[in-house]
């Protein structure tokens, strides 16, 4: 996967796991049944309107507060295809990459993107195109390496492969 392109979910700073999947489903670490319960603390009607290949924009610091990796499964296991953020917590980061989900870190983007926007992500170059806005941004582009791993769908995949 080299791009994502999708309807943007939009939130503010400081989102953390257990918004986004919140500690009282942590009893399974089945992705389905993750992802029936994603984001519904901070956002109720998510899980019904997200489609596969749509996009969360948020603030700064997304993903703080515990280091579960459920998180970012609940979040791909729902049909996001992308996060961009200002700024990600360091584990959450390493998580979403650990488990194949393509997160941007871009320091403008999230305030030149609204709830609804149609956004593009070309994970080559970093460039975050906002379709609805016709306007453009440049996020951190994901290095060679990286890609390799959310190409094959996490990081125990790429080791499997290798």
């Amino acid at each position: 996967m080299k791009s994502a392109k999708g309807t943007v979910f939009r939130y503010g700073d400081n989102v953390d796991t257990d918004v986004i999947i919140p500690a009282r489903y942590l009893n399974t670490s089945d992705p389905a049944e993750l992802a029936a319960h994603c984001m519904e603390d901070i956002d109720g009607d998510f899980i019904k309107k997200v489609s596969n290949g749509d996009i969360i924009v948020a603030d700064k610091n997304f993903g703080c507060g515990s280091s579960r990796e459920h998180a970012p499964i609940a979040i791909k296991a729902a049909g996001v295809a992308c996060v961009i953020a200002e700024t990600f917590a360091r584990i959450f980061y390493r998580n979403a990459i650990n488990i194949g989900l393509p997160i941007i870190e871009c320091a403008e983007a999230p305030g030149g993107i609204a709830a609804g926007d149609k956004v593009e992500v070309d994970f080559d170059t970093g460039v975050i195109r906002n379709l609805t806005k016709g306007t453009s941004f440049q996020g951190q582009a994901f290095p060679e390496f990286m890609q390799k791993i959310i190409a094959a769908e996490g990081l125990v995949n790429y080791i499997n492969q290798r």
